[in-house]
């Protein structure tokens, strides 16, 4: 039996078996799983991918993503497909750790000629990565002078695209405390935008975090808050182990309020905050021959 929805243009909706075909095709690519009750998102979503591209049904669709030819659009599938919900400060006991405890030790590296690297890691439009960086530069006025990045990326180029140009609605500046309101955000015609010396902080690029990773350096910091829950088990451990792999030896890693890292004795992470972990291996001296990022 179908599922029951209609489609403006005519096309009959996805049958059940069509739907699990959706569901494996964005399991298998990105690794997100349909929860139950969501096939109304779904068919709505693609409605849309089969009217821009004036295909009378959903087996032609599908038949499109899993060709050779349709890897652009299984792209356009996954992004349309996927949640972006962010703000800025979102989860602030993050920005008060970051602030009181992880960066201060960092900036005083960077300070001495040592390198930071932060990631967000499905950083959907750019605002966690944002509020990352005027955190940053309330501890040191120009971090560009230092040798301080932050790569910010997500499966979907839509919105890293948004990232990039950092424009936002002016409503979105409600969430900034007013003194970093002040002094890094600008009004343009468009609404809003974040100023152009934390911009330059910034790489945004698109990434499937169950692809390969092309970063060869470790990371210092990584926020992926909100992503693994879309996962299934398997594959929240494996991008645990990960990230855990990516990460410095005093790594630190921020997840969302609903998400949790195992913290026993194979993880690697212990407990160091409100969804908040470190290696491990905090405070331990790398072993004998060890190679550092730093």
């Amino acid at each position: 039996m179908s599922q029951q929805f209609s489609l403006s243009n005519g096309a009959a909706p996805p049958t059940d078996a069509e739907m699990r075909l959706i569901a494996r095709i964005l399991h298998d690519a990105a690794g997100i799983v349909i929860a139950p009750g969501k096939g109304s998102m779904v068919q709505s979503r693609l409605a849309k991918r089969l009217r821009a591209l004036g295909l009378p049904s959903y087996e032609s669709y599908l038949d499109l993503v899993q060709s050779d030819e349709g890897a652009a659009e299984k792209r356009e599938m996954i992004s349309a497909l996927t949640t972006n919900v962010t703000h800025f400060f979102r989860e602030s006991h993050h920005f008060d750790l970051l602030r009181d405890k992880i960066l201060p030790p960092l900036v005083a590296r960077a300070k001495a000629g040592g390198k930071v690297r932060i990631w967000s890691a499905g950083c959907s439009i750019g605002q966690e990565a944002y509020s990352i960086a005027m955190v940053l530069a309330e501890l040191v006025p120009d971090p560009n002078a230092l040798d301080i990045k932050i790569l910010c990326t997500d499966i979907d180029p839509v919105v890293t695209a948004k990232g990039r140009a950092a424009i936002y609605e002016t409503s979105n500046a409600d969430s900034i405390p007013a003194e970093l309101r002040r002094k890094y955000i600008e009004n343009v015609p468009q609404g809003i935008r974040v100023v152009e010396p934390l911009r330059r902080l910034m790489t945004f690029n698109e990434l499937n975090l169950h692809a390969a990773w092309p970063m060869k350096g470790k990371f210092d910091v990584i926020f992926c808050r909100n992503v693994v829950i879309y996962f299934d088990p398997p594959a929240q451990a494996k991008l645990w182990q990960r990230f855990g792999a990516a990460l410095a030896p005093e790594g630190w890693l921020m997840v969302g309020h609903s998400e949790r890292v195992p913290t026993d004795d194979k993880s690697g992470f212990m407990t160091a905050g409100i969804t908040a972990y470190r290696h491990a291996s905090a405070g331990m001296p790398p072993k004998a021959g060890e190679k550092t990022w730093h």
